[in-house]
């Protein structure tokens, strides 16, 4: 169990600040995350690494000169978000583009794809790689569905060392792509993992058994198998990874067996020792092995084996040297000569309009029942962040119900300030829209971002909006989803409550009923169908590889929206102007 915290909903940032204090000779902190502390030289590509956190070393702990230039540190198993990988990004590139790189997770790709979208705004030239190493959660030919877990490490290494090495955006993340072609993994839990301040752990495993194919983010494995030796173990992981042997597999290899966080040192090395030999009677040539912890998952208990077969320029960068706070490799690096940072690198200050200039007086009145509806979902949320963690950890990482806290919470001092100041109701969602998708990182983050900004835009500042233009507004937001998070109904996610809802909203204003009559009913047809979510199978995101053990739960996505939909219904109901 994760023991030592102060507040739990501040437990990255609070890990933050002693990390950088640690190892400022290493790192300085930005916002969003961390860069090394010398500028990157010119005519270097700056390597960007990130996700959630809980992980450590990875992935600030790889940040220094032979590995990473920067890493986005997202809250506890979530996606950093899309502004936080841009900041680090524009903090770290130099003048030669910026590779950003993460495991395969939605919420990660999304957050980096957008990031990358917001770079090349700017002129800076970027470019997102998405890590798919894990073998137990999609089968041979859909390599793409797959999960990045230890294999980042191996991903991460290569690339930065090939920018170490001078080449250019385009070698590096050719570099990036062959060693995941060349990189598979195989896991396995012996007991989950705990959230700072929980009571308990997001899975647990039957007495005398492991879970075969874990996630990092606290997922459970796709199967129980009884307890086996250490030895035994070795010949499950180094059999489970062989089986998926890459086309024109050469026979030098480099090996991790990776410690999840509570599996002792010593216990890894009775594993590797057999796993070792078995490799070796394969006629495989083993390249500086690894064994110890690289990616972690907080204290859950198991282990992964990594195998990334070599060619001459991936064991070239595989063997270069690494200097890092977490991970030393080979000679002593000396940074490249570059100015020291004397600042923190924050984004540039964006001079803001005047909101009250924007709106009237009907608009003014509309953002403050916006403003006070988004602080009801914050205090509903926080009540119910606990059940809806245990939802999400049936067949996910647990994490929904505190991402929902902690975006919900920052979108309400947003959405008052904005109130405050005049805003009409497309200021003060837009407000609230950017800092859910800022705090809250992950799938559901970048998600109700976008869902919010695209109502507002809808609603606009002035006047009273008719129920056709609520209407239109939810469906501009349901548009955005689809686009941003390639998913459909029956994929069983947040969208399979917001449809009925918008289909009932749009039936009933076009029958001429006002949108705020429209609204509960609109919000039961959302609650009645967030409850059938629990017959459909996850088709996309970190609970797919385990679809069969979430059928019987509903998604925790259509769940907290559902439950968004009828607090404002009760909202609506204590009267105020809207």
């Amino acid at each position: 169990m994760t023991k030592l915290f102060n507040d739990p909903a501040q437990f990255t940032e609070d890990m933050l600040v002693g990390f950088l204090d640690a190892h400022a000779h290493y790192v300085a902190g930005v916002p969003g995350g961390v860069v090394r502390a010398t500028r990157t030289a010119s005519g270097k590509v700056a390597v960007v690494i990130g996700g959630g956190s809980g992980h450590y070393p990875a992935f600030c702990g790889m940040v220094g000169p032979g590995f990473a230039d920067g890493a986005v540190v997202g809250n506890i198993f979530t996606s950093p978000s899309a502004q936080e990988a841009a900041s680090v990004a524009r903090a770290a590139h130099g003048d030669a583009g910026v590779l950003l790189t993460t495991g395969n997770y939605a919420g990660d790709v999304m957050n980096f794809g957008l990031a990358v979208a917001q770079l090349e705004s700017e002129g800076i030239e970027a470019v997102y790689f998405a890590v798919t190493d894990d073998v137990a959660s999609a089968p041979k030919g859909e390599e793409a569905k797959r999960r990045g877990i230890a294999g980042d490490f191996t991903v991460f290494k290569c690339a930065s060392a090939a920018a170490e090495d001078g080449l250019d955006l385009a070698g590096v993340v050719r570099v990036a792509q062959a060693a995941n072609d060349a990189s598979r993994t195989l896991g396995v839990a012996f007991d989950g993992c705990t959230l700072p301040g929980a009571d308990h752990s997001l899975f647990t495993v039957p007495e005398g058994h492991m879970g075969l194919g874990l996630g990092i983010h606290g997922e459970p494995g796709v199967a129980d198998h009884p307890m086996p030796s250490a030895a035994e173990l070795a010949a499950t992981l180094v059999r489970g990874v062989l089986e998926d042997l890459p086309e024109n597999a050469s026979r030098r290899i480099a090996v991790i067996l990776n410690g999840l966080g509570r599996t002792k040192y010593e216990e890894l090395f009775v594993v590797w020792g057999t796993a070792a030999q078995l490799l070796r009677e394969k006629d495989f040539e083993i390249i500086e092995p690894e064994v110890g912890e690289l990616v972690t998952s907080l204290d859950m208990a198991g282990c992964s084996l990594t195998v990334m077969w070599l060619d001459d320029e991936l064991e070239k960068y595989w063997t270069a040297s690494a200097d890092t706070p977490a991970y030393r490799k080979g000679a002593a690096v000396s940074e490249q000569a570059g100015e020291k940072r004397t600042d923190a690198a924050a984004d540039a200050a964006v001079q803001t309009p005047v909101l009250a200039e924007l709106s009237d007086g009907d608009g003014r009145r509309c953002g403050q029942f916006v403003a006070r509806a988004v602080d009801a979902i914050a205090d509903m949320l926080a009540d119910a962040e606990d059940e809806l963690g245990r939802i999400d950890a049936v067949a996910g990482d647990g994490d929904h119900g505190r991402g929902m806290v902690k975006g919900s919470s920052a979108a309400r001092i947003a959405a008052d300030k904005a109130a405050t100041d005049g805003g009409g109701p497309a200021s003060v969602l837009a407000a609230a829209g950017r800092e859910w998708a800022a705090r809250a990182g992950g799938t559901s983050g970048v998600l109700w971002g976008a869902m919010l900004s695209a109502l507002g835009a809808r609603l606009g500042d002035t006047g009273t909006p008719s129920a056709a233009t609520v209407a239109a507004g939810l469906r501009d937001g349901y548009d955005a989803l689809i686009s941003l998070g390639g998913a459909a109904p029956g994929d069983k996610t947040m969208l399979d409550a917001l449809l009925p809802f918008i289909e009932e909203m749009e039936r009933r204003a076009g029958e001429g009923e006002s949108w705020r009559d429209a609204w509960p009913s609109a919000a039961q047809a959302a609650t009645d169908a967030a409850t059938a979510t629990a017959e459909l199978r996850p088709k996309i995101g970190r609970a797919r590889p385990l679809a069969e053990r979430s059928i019987g739960t509903p998604d925790a996505g259509a769940t907290s929206l559902a439950m968004c939909a009828n607090t404002i219904a009760g909202t609506l109901n204590s009267g105020g102007d809207k």
